[in-house]
């Protein structure tokens, strides 16, 4: 008996370690697409392929970016309702996790609805859509293990593998594997075994690899390449508990606008209000479009300190967070990392720019970087996910771990004491 246990035993982890591997290049392929899907949608609607360099549509005519978001806003609004009025309901990543069945055609419509909605402007993360792709797809694949009659794994492995996938997904989007699998441990298991690393870790390697076919290797958000000094420790701790604070506040806002979002007739107005509001901004200020990343990169390619400009930045992050809340309030489904990171930036930048007058050489753009991990991890309730997330789409350096980290640890620390 204690032989044929050791056997099955065996054949369980080598049906996991199989499935680790074929989801990861699955899910890494479901997110190549989405990523292309992403850069389709934005060269039809704005005109524009997004980089780096070029964060945001400023080609075209204010009108334009108009007419983008509120057509598409008109549109999304219709499919959703839909989808979610005549069809099955859609099942989120955590109730996945939790065993709950996702619908699968459904999940892909709406994942796609997702994608095709940022990429025409609209005011909402993109990083949910990779997420429920890699959970639906490691559903699917569990009823194939099963069909085969391979092995039968335990809850515990199908929780893992769902939980992995969505971290995968998330990870080859963003060329960010160490982020994806923080991801499924910290925000989706919120366990850390060596089991749970081995899985999730390789599945967003083998992502990573497998997303970067389009993307390649680049920084997500360009920086400068000066090191972060001992003394910087000392601006965090006036950068990192206000961020905190403002994003436990930012996370319970969140909260609140997923409960009560809209989830019927009511959505076919509410949206396409949602999507005015946000072009009729975009029309003077183009980078409140999308996920945020144009509004972070703007923040942290400050190099002025000048009152307009960093009003300018002050009303970028409050529309951000207004049009963000308004847009998931009126029944968009999306991500609020990269919104975040937006919002987190600015506040950055402009508590830096209050710190200049004590420090006159204080790299500004390295408090955006602060402003954003700190934010993030408030925000998202996970600090290692955010430590790592920022880390690696902007390529920092070894400096930068002793000041970030302290940053998220003060963070973290005074968000929890809001949020209890």
């Amino acid at each position: 008996m204690e032989q044929k246990n050791r056997y099955f035993g065996k054949e369980e982890t080598f049906v996991l370690a199989l499935s680790t591997v074929v989801l990861g290049l699955i899910v890494g392929a479901s997110s190549l697409f989405l990523s292309l899907f992403l850069d389709l949608i934005e060269r039809i609607f704005l005109k524009f392929k997004e980089t780096a360099l070029e964060p945001s549509s400023i080609g075209i005519s204010p009108l334009h970016r108009l007419l983008s978001v509120l057509i598409s806003g008109i549109i999304v609004a219709l499919v959703w309702y839909v989808l979610r009025n005549r069809f099955k309901s859609i099942i989120g990543v955590k109730r996945a996790v939790n065993g709950d069945s996702m619908p699968f055609l459904a999940t892909i419509i709406d994942v796609l609805t997702q994608i095709f909605y940022v990429g025409s402007g609209g005011s909402i993360g993109r990083e949910l859509a990779p997420r429920e792709a890699g959970a639906a797809i490691a559903q699917q694949w569990q009823k194939l293990i099963q069909k085969w009659h391979l092995t039968v794994l335990s809850k515990e492995d199908y929780q893992l593998l769902i939980a992995a996938a969505a971290g995968a997904g998330f990870a080859g989007v963003y060329i960010a594997p160490l982020a994806g699998s923080f991801f499924c441990l910290e925000i989706l298991l919120k366990k850390i075994t060596p089991r749970a690393i081995s899985v999730s870790l390789v599945m967003s390697v083998i992502a990573t690899l497998v997303g970067s076919i389009a993307k390649g290797f680049g920084p997500y958000y360009l920086v400068k390449d000066n090191n972060f000094s001992f003394i910087f420790l000392l601006i965090i701790l006036c950068i990192a508990p206000i961020c905190g604070i403002l994003g436990a506040f930012f996370h319970k806002s969140v909260s609140l606008a997923e409960k009560k979002q809209t989830k019927n007739w009511h959505i076919l107005w509410q949206l396409p209000l949602a999507a005015l509001a946000t072009g009729l901004i975009a029309t003077f200020f183009p980078q409140i479009m999308g996920n945020g990343r144009a509004l972070a990169q703007m923040a942290m390619n400050t190099s002025t300190q000048g009152l307009s400009y960093m009003m300018l930045l002050l009303f970028g992050a409050v529309a951000k967070v207004t049009l963000t809340l308004f847009t998931i309030r009126s029944g968009t489904a999306g991500g609020t990392l990269t919104p975040s990171i937006s919002i987190g930036a600015v506040t950055g930048v402009l508590l830096g720019s209050i710190l200049f007058f004590i420090w006159p050489s204080i790299p500004i753009w390295q408090c955006a970087v602060v402003g954003a991990v700190t934010f993030l991890a408030a925000a998202q309730q996970a600090p290692l996910m955010a430590l790592f997330m920022l880390i690696e789409i902007s390529h920092l350096g070894y400096s930068a771990f002793l000041p970030l980290g302290l940053g998220v640890a003060l963070s973290i620390g005074v968000s929890r004491v809001i949020l209890k």
